[in-house]
């Protein structure tokens, strides 16, 4: 295996998940990872795209490597040849179970997660190996940390709703 150059990721990603350098590579792939399954059930919505890019952005990638996400063509592109090339500096971390809590969350961006990104999460969770019981774990803190979410919200008067609501 040769030794890709490991690119520092930001500071957000070593505080969440004890990252702090990945090769362009592995961002590219997990990007495109994130395509695949959210693109799935045939589009990836404005918003899910969105959530990929402020998502990429806040754990590091380069901007060159965001632009070739427009680019990429998720209908035909297979997962499993874009895992192996996900490598950090940490070596037990593991993206299967990451891209499953980020798909989660790209596929909910545009406030439905319907029942067909939901099979295909769990399609995609099963090919990676990750356990359906994790994969219920993970659906669990995803919906907890929105509660959250809204609740700090609510607490702070701080309002994503439009203003005739």
């Amino acid at each position: 295996m040769s030794q890709a150059r490991m690119m520092p990721m930001s500071e957000l990603s070593q505080d969440l998940y004890g990252l702090s350098a990945a090769t362009e590579e592995a961002f590219l792939n997990y990007g495109k990872a994130l395509l695949v399954i959210a693109g799935a059930d045939g589009e990836v919505g404005e918003a899910e795209f969105a959530w990929l890019v402020r998502h990429q952005r806040k754990m590091g990638a380069p901007e060159h490597v965001i632009d070739e996400y427009r680019e990429f063509d998720y209908r035909v592109a297979d997962l499993a040849t874009l895992l192996p090339a996900i490598r950090t500096d940490v070596d037990t971390w593991q993206a299967a179970p990451h891209l499953v809590y980020h798909a989660i969350q790209m596929s909910g961006a545009d406030g439905v997660y319907t029942d067909e990104e939901r099979a295909q999460v769990l399609r995609a969770a099963r090919m990676m190996g990750v356990a359906d019981d994790i994969v219920l774990s993970l659906h669990a803190l995803v919906d907890m940390e929105q509660a959250v979410n809204d609740l700090r919200a609510a607490l702070f008067h701080v309002s994503s709703l439009p203003a005739d609501v």
